[in-house]
């Protein structure tokens, strides 16, 4: 693969089908001397290809290489490996019954995705509240494990994330075409992120096994940051026909996904890179623009992956409305198409009480939880 810092097209291989997703560095923003031209046309460059990325895949490879250090998510796969050893009896007094049923370990199929078993644990935290209350859905406390180093290495790690959650949030405001006030406004929406952070831990799926590592779905939320261990042809991503350019493979699809076409690719993991994909409330803020992507987790091999997905969300009480900016290249489009159907709005949601729904159900009907 080859890093892409403009808009070119997705790379495809010889049959035309889609060989991967973009590579995108965010190198450019990281850089301070902004007055200078070079380093303006690079982060203009960058922020080109997050738009085109979120408009064709909704997923993308981001190089954090000059950003964070790659040992140190090695060592938060090593910590996380440390926990999954741990006794049965010792991980479930982190039990999620504990707290507000959302932060705390899971045990391997007690997460159910599309009203199948997903074969993984795991453990979750969210960004800690004032005046915790565990009687109050996601008004909790975090467990933290007692693995030694663990809690000092993963607070470091979520602080990091929400930094680059930021950076990341400016330059896909600039590939939007949104103006400073306008930025400002959005940056007002995430600046108090109610982050999530999971620690899974995959298993190889049993032959008889009829679900999935974890099943397909979509993330709730804002941008989605995802380090795994090296273990490959684990994670996939749907890719509709139209851009995949062949034959469709609709296995394990939800029943909601309807009629769409595409086929599963996978996300390998690359050094220096995490894995992006945006969720559900940039839905809403681009109307449509931009598409939350269909993924799921089938992990075959014969060891133990484990992947550390974090979760920028909005604040809690953010308000999410679909965005001028997107609406202006919308209806642009619109026009130059000579479409005069009328444009349909997205209904406005406050972050937390979607976000309560959704956590509500994650082991009753099978909405699914977080999983990559």
């Amino acid at each position: 693969m080859v890093k892409q810092g403009s808009e070119s097209p997705p790379p495809r291989n010889a049959s035309g089908k889609v060989a991967g997703l973009p590579i995108i560095s965010i190198t450019p923003y990281l850089l301070d001397e902004t007055s200078r031209d070079d380093i303006r046309e690079r982060r203009a460059a960058t922020s080109s290809a997050l738009h085109r990325a979120c408009r064709d895949f909704g997923f993308f490879y981001l190089d954090i290489s000059a950003f964070a250090d790659p040992r140190e998510p090695d060592e938060l796969a090593k910590l996380g490996r440390a926990f999954f050893s741990l006794p049965q009896e010792e991980k479930d007094k982190l039990g999620l019954k504990n707290e507000d049923y959302a932060r705390g370990y899971q045990r391997l199929r007690e997460n159910v995705t599309n009203g199948l078993a997903d074969n993984h644990e795991g453990i979750d935290f969210y960004r800690p509240v004032k005046n915790p209350d565990k009687s109050k859905p996601l008004w909790g406390s975090n467990q933290w494990p007692t693995v030694p180093g663990f809690r000092k290495k993963y607070e470091a790690w979520t602080g990091k994330m929400q930094m680059l959650g930021m950076i990341v949030m400016e330059a896909m405001a600039i590939g939007l075409g949104m103006s400073q006030d306008e930025w400002k406004a959005l940056s007002g929406q995430v600046d108090n992120s109610f982050w999530v952070m999971r620690v899974i831990g995959y298993p190889p799926l049993p032959n008889d096994h009829a679900g999935f590592s974890c099943g397909a779905h979509k993330d709730y939320g804002c941008l989605t940051f995802l380090y795994a261990d090296p273990t490959p042809n684990a994670l996939q991503v749907f890719v509709p026909k139209s851009r995949a350019g062949a034959a469709a493979d609709l296995t394990g699809l939800p029943a909601e996904q309807g009629n769409e076409k595409g086929i599963w690719i996978t996300a390998d993991p690359i050094p220096g890179c995490v894995v992006c994909n945006i969720g559900e409330m940039w839905e809403i803020w681009s109307n449509g623009l931009y598409k939350s992507t269909l993924h799921r987790v089938v992990h075959r091999g014969n060891n133990y992956r484990v992947s550390i997905p974090f979760f920028f969300e909005p604040n809690f009480d953010a308000k999410i409305a679909p965005l001028p900016a997107a609406l202006r290249i919308i209806k642009s489009e619109k026009k130059e198409a000579h479409n005069k159907d009328e444009l349909k709005m997205r209904e406005p949601v406050v972050y937390g009480e979607f976000l309560k729904a959704k956590v509500g159900h994650n082991f009753t009907n099978g909405n699914g939880k977080y999983g990559n």
